[in-house]
């Protein structure tokens, strides 16, 4: 199995693609890993099967928890990864640490002994434990979208559905593209495409718990077709943290 840990590294970049957007606004909040004492999110609005592209987005993004989750100001989440080679129906189990703050991300991935993986971004360049893997800014792929997509130089245009889900494609100015699917009675992101350095990434949430007015997916899914076959991943979230202080030296280069 050793033979395929390069390309796992690949899945490090897929859980930055899958991180929660974090902006530089809110205010510092208390550590919270439970729903249950966090307010509920207010009902999204209602699809139809007329809704447009910028409607199904901003249903999307109320779903996510609205301004609550665009003013977030960093997150930390930890859980249980199983990564699977092509072809095998035999996992590595592993953990992983995932922590943002604005355009800073730190990732640690340990599935010793086959592989361990740490990669930070801290806003400006990129450091990995393994020479040749870059990361792309936190902020330009995935759910973070959705707090930025009726900004200018966003541009929201229509896909088609996937079985039931409602399909939408949001451009940055850059050209980064994330394509979403949305389940049309919640308004929740049930799938996203995210393509990136010739490869697309795609992630399946399969639950969700709603943390200090955010909507968290505690439980998904993340594969990458390559010719060798396709690579999949199970991400278990076993706590989360919200908007709590965290240090420069978390994302120190080494």
């Amino acid at each position: 199995m050793k033979r395929y840990a390069p390309t796992f590294i690949l899945f490090a970049l897929l859980l930055v693609l899958a991180s929660t957007a974090v902006a530089q606004s809110a205010d510092p909040g208390k550590s919270n890993g439970a729903p249950a004492v966090a307010k509920s999110i207010p009902p999204a609005p209602a699809i139809t099967a007329n809704s447009t592209p910028m409607e199904l987005a901003a249903a999307a993004l109320a779903a996510q928890g609205g301004d609550k989750f665009k003013n977030l100001k960093s997150m930390m989440m930890y859980g249980s990864a199983n990564l699977y080679a092509p072809n095998s129906s035999q996992s590595i189990p592993g953990k992983f640490v995932m922590v943002t703050a604005g355009e800073k991300v730190r990732i640690d991935i340990d599935a010793s002994p086959v592989f361990k993986f740490k990669q930070v971004y801290d806003g400006q360049q990129s450091f990995s434990s393994m020479p040749g893997v870059t990361m792309p800014p936190a902020s330009k792929f995935g759910l973070p979208v959705l707090a930025k997509y009726d900004q200018p130089g966003y541009k929201v245009s229509a896909l088609p559905n996937d079985k039931k889900l409602r399909g939408f494609r949001i451009v940055d100015s850059e050209g980064n593209t994330t394509d979403f699917f949305i389940d049309p009675a919640t308004a929740r992101v049930t799938k996203y495409l995210t393509p990136y350095n010739g490869y697309t990434f795609g992630t399946e949430n399969s639950k969700f718990t709603e943390v200090e007015g955010v909507l968290i997916p505690t439980s998904f899914t993340q594969r990458l077709e390559m010719q060798q076959g396709a690579f999949f991943a199970e991400y278990k979230v076993k706590d989360v943290k919200l908007n709590q202080p965290i240090g420069d030296d978390v994302f120190v280069m080494q």
